[in-house]
């Protein structure tokens, strides 16, 4: 996007990045969620000699953000459920949203599209999973779908013994094969809590049941995911495993721009293999499915209750399998309601929260 222009910057602690930014792009505004963070952006920034940005704090500077004046798209790349409140206040604000915070629709999936299309807003999505099954979609609006099948990795411990997985720490599960991302997302793909989140945020943002979803794990990443019509053709995104490509799709969408990109060659691809996923090794993923069945409220509380056992993973403070052990417990013991509201995400979080409090660590 040459002639693009970044209105607001927003992140949670590094306030140095964010400077940069600010100096580079001349936003008017910059948040940082972390208020001692924000007190040091504005402190560099004054060391900087940067003039006329404003400088926010906390879920009110995300907002902020969010709602700028001036923007005609928002980017959420936020990690967790906090993402939910931007995304609804960018749609309030009618500004179109490219979305990485899968926990925005797992969370309030029911309330994040009906505000969308009360509001005539696009939610373009940046999972390199979603960007593939969207642009698979495109021009085959009025073919019917007969299966969306998402593909996953499989993780740092896909073909690690189940004995091997219960021992392993968290600095075994971020050696990704494939994507450098942040933590918890990383986490989250060797437990395939991911794929779970990614199959809910696929049911909201293509209104397709869940039933019509199917997962098949791909280990070397080049098909992102895959669409099977009613005659039976089945359309697939390639591309090597590197987050720019959908990132600018969904930035310049319906336009394709040129960019510094290195393209597939298949003659240096041996092969491209395929394999279901493995329930045992991996029951967080049946248990993510089982509260996206169940629906209302229960996706809420079982994301909020995962982002705080991964915490606790990272710290060495659980064991791999014992992520999956408190999800079941509390997907056994919650009673899921209907989302009609903020208020009821809040409160399954909340039941969340304690519950973690009495029997997460």
């Amino acid at each position: 996007m040459p002639d693009a222009k970044i209105s607001a910057v927003a992140a949670k602690s590094d306030f140095k990045a964010v400077a940069e930014i600010v100096r580079k792009y001349k936003p008017s505004l910059a948040a940082m969620y972390e208020k001692d963070a924000a007190l040091k952006l504005s402190l560099l920034l004054n060391e900087m000699n940067v003039q006329g940005v404003k400088v926010e704090a906390g879920m009110e500077g995300l907002l902020a953000c969010a709602s700028v004046d001036g923007a005609d798209m928002v980017i959420n790349a936020i990690v967790g459920s906090i993402g939910l409140k931007p995304t609804l206040a960018a749609i309030s604000a009618k500004k179109d949203v490219a979305l990485a915070n899968k926990e925005t629709l797992v969370a309030g999936g029911a309330l994040v599209m009906q505000a969308a299309k009360e509001n005539n807003v696009r939610i373009n999505p940046i999972d390199s999973e979603h960007s593939a099954i969207w642009q698979c979609l495109k021009g085959n609006e009025k073919n019917a779908v007969k299966k969306i099948i998402l593909t996953a990795s499989g993780g740092a411990f896909r073909t690690w013994d189940i004995r091997d997985i219960r021992q392993a720490k968290a600095a075994a599960a971020l050696r990704h094969p494939n994507w450098h991302m942040g933590p918890k997302i990383t986490i989250d793909c060797a437990t395939l809590v991911n794929k779970g989140l990614e199959l809910i945020e696929t049911s909201w943002l293509f209104n397709i049941p869940y039933d019509k979803i199917d997962i098949l794990v791909h280990p070397e990443s080049i098909i992102h995911s895959m669409v099977e019509f009613e005659d039976g053709a089945i359309m697939a995104q390639m591309a090597a495993p590197d987050m720019r490509q959908p990132i600018q799709y969904a930035l310049s969408y319906p336009m394709r721009l040129p960019m510094d990109y290195k393209p597939l060659d298949f003659t240096e691809l041996s092969k491209l293999t395929f394999e279901s996923p493995d329930y045992k090794r991996f029951p967080c993923l049946s248990l993510i499915i089982e509260a996206a069945r169940i629906g209302g409220t229960a996706p809420a509380m079982v994301n909020y209750l995962n982002e705080k056992l991964v915490e606790a993973y990272l710290k060495d403070k659980l064991g791999f399998y014992d992520i999956s052990s408190k999800l079941e417990e509390a997907l056994s013991a919650y009673k899921a309601k209907p989302v009609t509201s903020l208020d009821d995400i809040d409160e399954a979080e909340a039941w969340a929260c304690e519950f973690f409090k009495n029997r997460g660590v």
